[in-house]
């Protein structure tokens, strides 16, 4: 899975708004709409704090693991 259908699954799970998500982020809901179609790319610091806030790992919201485990805790 891409990360930009993970980010959308995970904001689904959630019962999110996309406006939501991009208060979240301190971005316009048109941005955060471009990173979950694809059309733009997410940046990493924006991907950090999303997989904080859902307490999912970097490797599942990025789509590089299918396996949903916590965020590291420090």
């Amino acid at each position: 899975m891409k990360y930009n259908e993970r980010i959308r699954e995970i904001r689904e799970d959630s019962a999110l708004t996309q406006q939501k998500i991009a208060d979240l982020l301190h971005i316009g809901q048109r941005t955060y709409a471009d990173y979950e179609s694809g059309k733009t790319r997410i940046p990493i610091d924006n991907l950090l704090i999303l997989a904080k806030f859902y307490d999912v790992s970097m490797d599942y919201i990025s789509g590089a693991s299918n396996t949903k485990t916590e965020y590291p805790k420090q």
